[in-house]
C-alpha cells in the first residue's frame, strides 16, 4: 500500500511589521543608509531604513543611555553626508570623531555586521578639518568678540536671571554708544568697572534700570569665569561661521570637529559657543528654501548643556533659530541622552528621530521612557516601549520624514557600521593636519587691537592729567595771592627776588614732580582695570 504524499506547507504571509514598513521607506531620490530593519531580537530582514537627502534639512534628535551607540551614529551620518557632498559640523566630545579623517580597520565583527544588513563595507578616511575652542586643544582656534556673542548668549553662561540679563544688555547698548569695542573678557569687565566707579556713576544714572548692585553682581560673575579660563574663546581674529561650509576638489563635504577637552570645567561655554555658531549661520546665509541636499548639517553633541537652567528669552532664541535656519538650508541633529532633555518647541520641529536603548531603573528613567513613546507615531511593534529598553548596542528605533514630508512609520534597526575609524585619529597626524590648513594662518595668531579697556584707561588717564593741570593752575593761583597777601606795603624795602616768584613754576614743571603725578593716574587706572592684559 502506497504512501500518501505529504501536502505541500501552505505559503507563509510575510511579515506584517516588514510590509508595513517597507513602503514608508521606498524613497525615489538619495538618501542616507542607516541599516536593516528588525522585527524581533533576533528577527532582521531585508528592508532597508533610510533618510532621504532632501530631508535632512529638516533636523533631527539622535538619543540613547551612555554606551549605546549614539557617536557611532554620528559618524554613520556623517561619513555618508560627506560623500554626498554634504559638509558636517560636529563636536568630538571624547575626541572618537577625529577618527573619520583615517580609514577603518576590518575586523570579524564589522564584516558580519556589513553582510546582516546587506552594506557593501570599504574602509574609507573622510576631509577633516580639525579646530579647538580659543585653541586649546588640537585644532585651529575658534574665538569670537565678547560684541558678536551677545549679552543674552553670554547670561546663559553666566547663570544669570532675567533681571540681570536685561541689565548686562544695558552694558552692552552704553559700551556700542559710547564707542567701546568689546572684544574680550577684560573689555567687558572694564566696561562695568567703569560704570560702577565714581568717575562712572554720571554714565550709569543715564542707563536707567542698572542698578550698583546687579552691576556687582555680574561683575563678580565675570570675574569667576575669567578665572576659569575663559579669556581664550573671546578676542579675534573672530571665526567666520562660513567657513563650515566648504566641500573638496573632489566634491566631497568637509566634516568640521571641534575638539573640547575640558568640558566638564565649561559645559556652558561649549554649548552656548555652539549656539552663537548656529545663529551666525543663520545671520550670515541667504534664504535657499527647500533644496536637494542641505549646505550643511549641524550636530548638536550633549544637547541638556544648552538647555538646562536657560532663561525663557534664550529658549525662544533657540526654537526661533531652529525653526527658521531651515530655510537657509542647514540642517541640525541634537545628540542627548532623552528626548526629555530637549524642550517641546524645539522637540517637535525634529524630522528625524534615532533612538537608542533608553534604560527604566528608575521613577524618572519610567516616565521619560513613557514620555519618549508618545512622541512617535503609531508603531506596529506591540510595546514600543519594551523594545527601546530591549535594544541592543548598535541597534536604534528609527522614524524619519519621507519625501512628502510626513513621518515614516517606526522601524526597529540594526545600523550599519562605519567606514572610518572607530575611535581617534593619530595625534600627529592631527597637528601635521591643522598646520596644513590654509585656515591656520588666518586664526592661529592671536591679534590684539585697541578696545575698550584701552579707551577707557586713556580716558582716565587724561582726566588724571586735566586734574594735574587743574590743581598746577590752583597752586600757581593761590600761590599769587598769598605772595601779594604776603607782600609789605610800598616802604622802601626791597623787593622780592625773581627767584623766589619762580619757585612754584620751577616745583610743577620738574621732571619728578610729572613722573609722581604718571605713577598716581596710572596707580588709579590699575586700581579700577587691575593689571595688564595679558597676551
Amino acid at each position: 500500500m502506497s504512501e500518501t504524499p505529504a501536502a505541500e506547507p501552505a505559503p507563509q504571509d510575510p511579515n506584517p511589521i516588514a510590509a508595513a514598513v517597507a513602503a514608508g521607506y521606498a524613497f525615489e531620490g538619495p538618501a542616507l543608509e542607516l541599516g536593516g530593519l528588525m522585527t524581533g531580537p533576533e528577527d532582521l530582514t531585508d528592508v532597508h531604513i533610510r533618510i532621504p537627502l532632501g530631508m535632512v534639512n529638516r533636523h533631527g534628535l539622535v538619543a540613547g543611555a551612555t554606551g549605546t551607540g549614539k557617536t557611532k551614529t554620528l559618524q554613520l551620518l556623517a561619513e555618508q553626508l560627506s560623500a554626498n557632498g554634504v559638509p558636517v559640523f560636529a563636536a568630538d566630545i571624547k575626541g572618537d570623531l577625529s577618527g573619520l579623517s583615517t580609514p577603518g580597520e576590518t575586523s570579524d565583527k564589522i564584516t558580519a555586521r556589513a553582510a546582516s544588513v546587506g552594506q557593501t563595507w570599504t574602509a574609507t578616511g573622510f576631509p577633516v578639518e580639525y579646530f579647538a575652542l580659543g585653541g586649546q586643544g588640537t585644532g585651529i582656534p575658534l574665538r569670537v568678540t565678547m560684541s558678536a556673542f551677545g549679552p543674552l548668549l553670554l547670561s546663559k553662561v553666566l547663570g544669570l536671571n532675567e533681571t540681570q540679563e536685561s541689565s548686562l544688555g544695558l552694558v552692552f547698548h552704553h559700551a556700542d554708544r559710547a564707542g567701546l569695542p568689546l572684544l574680550d573678557l577684560a573689555d567687558l569687565r572694564a566696561v562695568v568697572q567703569y560704570l560702577t566707579s565714581d568717575e562712572g556713576k554720571p554714565d550709569l544714572k543715564d542707563l536707567g534700570g542698572l542698578s550698583t548692585a546687579t552691576a556687582g553682581v555680574i561683575l563678580r560673575e565675570l570675574v569667576a569665569f575669567q578665572d576659569q579660563g575663559a579669556d581664550a574663546f573671546f578676542g579675534e581674529p573672530e571665526f567666520d561661521s562660513r567657513e563650515l561650509l566648504r566641500t573638496t576638489p573632489d566634491g566631497k563635504g568637509l566634516v568640521s570637529l571641534v575638539e573640547l577637552p575640558n568640558l566638564q570645567d565649561r559645559p556652558a561655554v561649549f554649548s552656548t559657543f555652539l549656539m552663537w555658531l548656529l545663529a551666525d549661520l543663520f545671520h550670515d546665509l541667504p534664504e535657499v528654501g527647500d533644496v536637494d541636499k542641505p549646505k550643511l548639517v549641524f550636530f548638536f553633541d550633549e544637547a541638556h548643556l544648552l538647555f538646562k537652567d536657560a532663561s525663557s528669552a534664550f529658549l525662544d532664541q533657540i526654537a526661533q533659530t531652529v525653526r527658521l535656519i531651515r530655510s537657509k538650508g542647514v540642517g541640525v541633529f541634537f545628540v542627548t541622552q532623552r528626548p526629555t532633555d530637549v524642550p517641546d518647541e524645539v522637540l517637535a520641529q525634529l524630522g528625524s528621530r534615532v533612538q537608542h536603548q533608553l534604560r527604566a531603573h528608575t521613577p524618572n528613567d519610567a516616565k521619560a521612557l513613557k514620555a519618549t513613546v508618545n512622541t512617535y507615531p503609531t508603531s506596529a511593534y506591540d510595546d514600543l516601549g519594551e523594545v527601546i529598553t530591549g535594544l541592543g548596542i548598535g541597534e536604534a528605533v528609527v522614524t524619519v520624514m519621507n519625501e512628502r514630508g510626513a513621518p515614516t512609520p517606526v522601524a526597529w534597526t540594526r545600523l550599519r557600521a562605519p567606514e572610518s575609524l572607530m575611535g581617534p585619529a593619530d595625534p600627529a597626524a592631527m597637528d601635521a593636519t591643522v598646520k596644513a590648513s590654509p585656515l591656520f594662518a588666518t586664526y592661529a595668531e592671536v591679534v590684539d587691537r585697541e578696545s575698550a579697556r584701552e579707551k577707557l584707561a586713556a580716558r582716565l588717564e587724561a582726566g588724571a592729567e586735566a586734574a594735574r593741570q587743574e590743581a598746577e593752575e590752583k597752586a600757581r593761583a593761590q600761590e599769587a595771592k598769598a605772595e601779594a597777601r604776603a607782600r609789605p606795603k610800598p616802604t622802601g624795602r626791597a623787593p622780592r627776588r625773581q627767584e623766589d616768584d619762580g619757585l612754584v613754576d620751577q616745583v610743577v614743571n620738574s621732571g619728578a614732580f610729572k613722573d609722581f603725578m604718571r605713577t598716581a593716574a596710572r596707580e588709579i587706572a590699575r586700581g579700577m582695570f587691575k593689571s595688564g592684559r595679558r597676551r
